[in-house]
C-alpha cells in the first residue's frame, strides 16, 4: 500500500501495488461482467467541469456578506428628522438617507459597512417596516448588538451563525468571513476534485490492461 510521488500524474501507488490490483481485477468475476481499464472519456471530464462551473453561476447570487440592522442604523435615526419629513417623494428621502448613512459608515471602525450598504439598498417602505426593530435593539441592551442581526427583506432576526463563545458564554452570531459563498464552494470544489485525483491515481495506470480471459 505504499505511496509514490515520483510521477503522480502517472500513478500514485508503487508497481507491486499495480500488481497486486491487475492480479485482485483478473481472478474477481465481476457478476460475468468485464470492465476495461479505460481513461475516463473526455466528454465526462467536461461534464464534471460543467456541473462545476453550473454550481458556481447558481450560488453567485447569494454570495457576499449578509445585511445586518448595523447598515441601516443610520437611517433610522435620521428618518425622522425635519429635513428628511420635508422632502416631497420617498425616492428622495431614501437617497439622502442612504448618502448619510453611506458618510457615517466611512468614519466607522468596521471598513466593510459602506460595501455592504450599497450592496444591499432598501426602500424608504423597508426602511418603516424595520425600523420598529431596529430601535428595540437599541433600546432594550440586550445580550446581542445590532451587528448580531440579520435583515431579511423588511424583517429583522437574530442571525442564524453560531461562532466561538464569548465571554459571558453566548455564542458569536455575527457572520465569519470565510462564510462568504464562494470560499465555501472553492474549499469543496477543491475537496472533491483533490479526492477524485487521488483515488483515480491509486488505480493501475490505464495502460495497465487486465486478462479478461484470467477470470
Amino acid at each position: 500500500m505504499a505511496w509514490k510521488f515520483d510521477n503522480p500524474l502517472y500513478s500514485l501507488s508503487d508497481e507491486e501495488q499495480n500488481k497486486r490490483a491487475i492480479t485482485l481485477w483478473e481472478a474477481e468475476r465481476h457478476g460475468d461482467l468485464w470492465a476495461a481499464n479505460n481513461r475516463v472519456p473526455f466528454p465526462v471530464t467536461l461534464l464534471i467541469a460543467l456541473i462545476v462551473l453550473t454550481a458556481f453561476m447558481m450560488t453567485m447570487p447569494i454570495w457576499g456578506q449578509r445585511p445586518t440592522a448595523e447598515l441601516y442604523a443610520p437611517m433610522v435615526q435620521m428618518m425622522d428628522s425635519p429635513q428628511v419629513k420635508g422632502m416631497a417623494t420617498n425616492k428622495e428621502k431614501i437617497a439622502y438617507l442612504t448618502t448619510e448613512a453611506m458618510k457615517a459608515h466611512e468614519q466607522a471602525k468596521d471598513s466593510r459597512l459602506p460595501g455592504l450598504l450599497e450592496r444591499h439598498p432598501i426602500t424608504w417602505s423597508d426602511l418603516q417596516l424595520m425600523a420598529p426593530a431596529i430601535r428595540e435593539i437599541q433600546s432594550s441592551g440586550g445580550t446581542y448588538g445590532l451587528e448580531s442581526y440579520t435583515v431579511v427583506g423588511d424583517q429583522v432576526v437574530l442571525a442564524n451563525f453560531e461562532g466561538m463563545r464569548r465571554p459571558d458564554g453566548k455564542r458569536l452570531r455575527t457572520q465569519p468571513w470565510f462564510d462568504t459563498g464562494f470560499i465555501i464552494d472553492m474549499f469543496y470544489v477543491s475537496y472533491f476534485i483533490i479526492v477524485m485525483v487521488l483515488v483515480c491515481k491509486r488505480l493501475p495506470h490505464f495502460s495497465q490492461k487486465a486478462n479478461p480471459k484470467k477470470s
